[in-house]
């Protein structure tokens, strides 16, 4: 590459290790036109340490069918820093993976002519019957005709027979006004990596008594030395054990009573009342899951 910028290579020792191998990967967003750009995202692969101040030359993108859709250069930005020391890391995120903003030029178009079709399917983020339905009937007490159809729970087609390519874009534009309550399924998200816990507002629990207790076992070692008396004969130094056991049953926790029915608000309350954590609080909702006592989906990540 530098030979063929006329930087002359030859006979010469050049140490690259501030040279990165990286992956790059894009999504080639809908009507994207020659000459508009989009962001790219860089990985690294192999053992490069840090991407940090690096520069990315130019990258062809290349699709599914081979083709070159995009070229990609510039400044990565990480997120995360790294410094070390001859005794010491401190590393804050990911110093491997970065993004450049704008950083691909798209080359090649994707052909489709919005005027030619009699009709376009929309898809829904989250999947729900009760929301596609009420998408199809608001769209269809504002146009006054049967123009959309609720095909499943993620899709809806619209039809629009006649129109020409402008109509189309403002038939569309009146349909992207339109106000919708989305339907919210009662589900429990749980990470069990971070501990984090997200409870639906529509989330009910039966009547149902809980109780929590943990039996902690605490062992500390705290070894003396015990020295011979000064000018003693025989005498050596050694190590006496020293173990201190405690032992917390958690004897005051008591049986919690959730009437059936309850609220959000009410079973959060229920649960603190306990005296819980999130940690202890994953595996009741997950029992009561089990027991029957929780109306909602359970969906760990």
């Amino acid at each position: 590459m530098l030979e063929r910028l006329g930087v002359n290579t030859r006979d010469s020792n050049m140490r690259t290790d501030n040279v990165a191998a990286v992956m790059v990967t894009s999504n080639l967003p809908p009507f994207a036109v020659s000459g508009s750009r989009i962001d790219i995202s860089v990985s690294a692969l192999g053992d490069a340490e840090s991407l940090q101040g690096g520069t990315l030359l130019v990258t062809p993108l290349i699709g599914a069918d081979g083709e070159v859709y995009a070229v990609a250069q510039g400044t990565i930005a990480v997120g995360g820093f790294a410094a070390q020391g001859d005794a010491g890391v401190i590393m804050k995120g990911t110093t491997t993976s970065g993004r450049i903003a704008n950083g691909a030029i798209v080359e090649r178009e994707i052909d489709f002519a919005l005027g030619e079709v009699d009709s376009l399917r929309i898809a829904l983020h989250n999947p729900d019957f009760t929301t596609a339905k009420r998408v199809a009937d608001v769209i269809n007490k504002r146009t006054g005709n049967r123009v959309a159809f609720a095909l499943d729970p993620g899709a809806i087609e619209l039809r629009f027979p006649g129109l020409n390519s402008v109509e189309v874009i403002s038939f569309l534009t009146d349909v992207e006004q339109l106000s919708v309550e989305p339907d919210n399924p009662a589900k429990v998200v749980i990470d069990e990596h971070s501990g984090i816990i997200v409870i639906g507002k529509d989330v009910r629990v039966s009547n149902v008594a809980i109780a929590q207790g943990n039996l902690t076992i605490r062992v500390t070692e705290t070894p003396q030395v015990s020295q011979p008396s000064p000018f003693s004969e025989g005498g050596e130094t050694v190590v006496v054990p020293r173990t201190d056991i405690e032992v917390d049953e958690q004897d005051e926790r008591r049986f919690g009573v959730l009437d059936g029915g309850v609220t959000l608000q009410e079973l959060v309350d229920g649960l603190n009342a306990l005296g819980i954590g999130p940690r202890d609080m994953i595996s009741i909702l997950q029992t009561l899951k089990a027991a029957g006592a929780l109306q909602a989906e359970i969906e760990l990540m």
